[in-house]
């Protein structure tokens, strides 16, 4: 097993608590897929969401900035024989799509973009990417998350077949965590184990700053909510869910 395919499952192996489902229930309750068929999936990663999405009824492609996922997204597209068109780039450099209906940057992907107008950029091309009427849902760390929860740290997990040691710290932006991991992943046919590294740096902005950038750029009816609940985020809440019209 080559190197991207070990991380991959690693990565799928530690999504497993994620509620993919609600955020299916999410995008269909606003924008079910016989009157929004065509959807972007930014961030895609192995395509966990993206196939669930596809198996909703959606015309699904997807991008992300990492060959190595994309590769497996591609080979679970390909075994459920699904077509979805899948592309490597960054997010704040979208380009060639065009009257999109839907577009998805789930599960705090939108997160991994530092700069303030890098990731104005992001939604301002998506704005465009989208056709009137269209609809944006994402995700985010709350700053609560980022200022408390984050740095509680170090973090442990150990299933048998993989552990990992996750330490975080501020980054060197406001609101921002670098966070570092290492992976140790027992051999499939040994009780050795194979240790990766990784290091990720994620920033988030406040509410009112997301609500603001989008309403510049000429989003409409911003509705947020949080924690995969239809609720208002209270100051405690630590995932919040933005949905935007064109």
């Amino acid at each position: 097993m080559s190197s991207y395919e070990r991380f991959a499952y690693v990565y799928d192996e530690l999504q497993v608590d994620i509620p993919y489902d609600r955020y299916v229930d999410w995008v269909v309750q606003n924008a079910p897929s016989n009157q929004y068929p065509t959807l972007l999936d930014i961030g895609c990663g192995t395509g966990v969401l993206s196939m669930l999405l596809a198996q909703a009824g959606y015309q699904v492609s997807g991008i992300d900035l990492s060959e190595e996922m994309l590769s497996i997204a591609a080979e679970r597209f390909a075994d459920a024989g699904y077509p979805a068109p899948l592309y490597c780039m960054s997010m704040d450099e979208l380009e060639g799509f065009e009257a999109l209906d839907v577009v998805t940057i789930a599960i705090d992907s939108l997160n991994y973009i530092v700069e303030e107008q890098a990731v104005y950029a992001t939604l301002e091309r998506i704005y465009h990417a989208l056709r009137d009427g269209g609809q944006l849902f994402f995700d985010v760390h709350s700053l609560f998350k980022m200022s408390a929860i984050f740095l509680e740290g170090p973090f442990t997990y150990d299933d048998g077949d993989i552990s990992y040691i996750w330490h975080t710290e501020p980054g060197d932006y406001e609101h921002s965590i670098i966070h570092q991991m290492t992976f140790y992943v027992r051999e499939s046919t040994s009780d050795l184990y194979e240790r990766f590294d990784e290091e990720h740096m994620q920033r988030t902005f406040s509410i009112e700053q997301y609500m603001t950038w989008l309403r510049a750029i000429g989003f409409s009816d911003v509705e947020v909510t949080a924690d995969f609940h239809e609720e208002a985020p209270k100051d405690n809440s630590e995932r919040i869910f933005i949905h935007a019209v064109k």
